[in-house]
């Protein structure tokens, strides 16, 4: 079995993704060079569903990808504006794998799925800009496992 990269983000991304994009897909790539073969998104709008859909597009260089699409509850999509809910269904559909954590929405359940994430994690592919919420909570329980963390908001803006 390969390694397990996991993906977290914020949902408010910038308005021009195409860097961003670019910099998940040469980072994934990479990644799959180094031996990891299954890429586990959290589904939320905004990065984690970018960062699925980047999955989707390497497995056609590397077929031995797998996208694993860890949920926090059955229905997450249910009040996602009607795009990301076509997107969320489309990579569902394509997912080698959904996993949910929960069966239904209870408080707490987002940062269960997080903590399911990052304790899977040998590498951690983010876009973090602040140290609050869920995507700063899974990173920081990644780092203290001492799983490699590469934050595209630092590359993004130099630093």
């Amino acid at each position: 079995m390969g390694k397990i990269c996991i993906f977290t983000g914020h949902r408010a991304l910038p308005a021009a993704t195409a860097a961003l994009e670019r910099a998940l897909a040469l980072r994934v790539e990479a990644l799959a060079g180094e031996g990891y073969t299954d890429f586990l998104s959290g589904g939320a709008v905004g990065f984690d569903l970018l960062a699925a859909e980047a999955v989707l597009w390497a497995k056609e260089r590397f077929p031995a990808l797998r996208l694993i699409m860890v949920l926090p509850y059955e229905g997450q999509d249910r009040f996602y504006p009607a795009a990301d809910r076509r997107r969320y269904q489309a990579l569902l559909e394509r997912a080698d794998l959904v996993r949910y954590t929960a069966r239904d929405y209870y408080k707490g359940c987002l940062l269960a799925r997080d903590r399911v994430l990052a304790e899977a994690a040998d590498g951690c592919i983010c876009y973090l800009t602040r140290s609050t919420g869920g995507t700063a909570y899974t990173v920081r329980h990644a780092a203290a496992r001492d799983v490699p963390v590469w934050n595209l908001a630092d590359d993004l803006s130099g630093r």
